[in-house]
């Protein structure tokens, strides 16, 4: 790869000039520096890379504060830059990701119960899931609890 325009890198990553301008803004990559002869600014190759890292981390899950963590772990030198650290860091995205996959397959059941009782058909007065959804928040635990 040889230095690249934002549109370029952009293209490369998959992203909008946009974002990258947003991770600018947020300290996740610098900025080039503007040539002093005018022009386009110029990114380098490690930042591409670090691009890559970022869209990367994002599609594990990782919110942008945890990407800014990362990364500080990774430009680390000395007793902070232990892999222990990254370790860490992916067990408790590891966690977060398990209990939103259990809050998916409670809404899931609560779901397939109110359409399960559905008939389907007939004027929307009588329509269980209207019914269902202007109750109060305990209708539906118990819908998710009875099919369990």
């Amino acid at each position: 790869m040889t230095d690249m325009t934002i549109g370029k890198v952009a293209d490369a990553v998959g992203v909008g000039v946009e974002t990258i301008r947003f991770y600018e803004r947020r300290r996740l990559i610098e900025q080039p520096p503007r040539p002093r002869e005018g022009g386009y600014r110029i990114y380098s190759d490690a930042t591409v890379r670090r691009l890559h890292f970022i869209r990367r981390a994002q599609e594990l899950g990782f919110s942008l504060k945890e990407i800014a963590e990362l990364l500080e772990l990774r430009d680390a030198d000395g007793p902070r830059a232990d892999a222990s650290n990254v370790r860490q860091r992916a067990l408790a995205k590891l966690n977060d990701v398990d209990q939103k996959i259990d809050q998916l397959r409670q809404i899931r059941q609560g779901l397939a119960a109110l359409v399960d009782r559905c008939p389907g058909q007939g004027p929307l007065q009588c329509c269980s899931i209207f019914d269902a959804l202007e109750q109060t928040a305990g209708y539906s635990t118990n819908i998710m609890n009875k099919t369990e």
